[in-house]
């Protein structure tokens, strides 16, 4: 994944710019994605660089585990009914479509298409947001 940095005109700060090639792939061909039914939320798995900082690759087997057991994922999509229910979630949505959340390992339906895995997540299954997944530990 490639990391870019903005500056906004606003304030000084960088803000972090993360471009998901999967997600760029589908954003013409959405229609080939699942959409969420009820109160689920598709969202796109965090997949952490393939090599280190010092240029050492890891393995593909290696990737792919860490992709699985990954707890960051950026929302693709919000079911018709997530967040409906005003008892359960009284203060509204805990996120939407283009945040950065993070879930119980393991946690959705995990299933994979053309180029990589997306997950299925019930919309209570989301544990926070966050602004950059690159912020978070991801063991390999």
């Amino acid at each position: 994944m490639n990391q870019k940095s903005d500056t906004t005109s606003s304030t000084s700060t960088k803000i972090p710019n993360v471009k998901l090639a999967l997600e760029e792939k589908y954003k013409e061909e959405s229609s080939k994605l699942p959409h969420p039914t009820g109160w689920r939320i598709l969202v796109l798995p965090f997949q952490k660089k393939g090599k280190t900082k010092g240029g050492i690759l890891y393995t593909e087997e290696a990737v792919e585990r860490a992709t699985i057991a990954t707890v960051c994922a950026n929302v693709l999509e919000v079911g018709p009914l997530a967040y409906a229910d005003k008892e359960k979630f009284p203060t509204g949505p805990w996120c939407k479509k283009g945040d950065w959340i993070i879930f119980a390992r393991y946690s959705g339906s995990r299933f994979k298409i053309e180029g990589g895995e997306v997950r299925l997540l019930n919309d209570d299954e989301v544990l926070a947001t966050i602004k950059n997944p690159e912020d978070i530990l991801h063991e390999f």
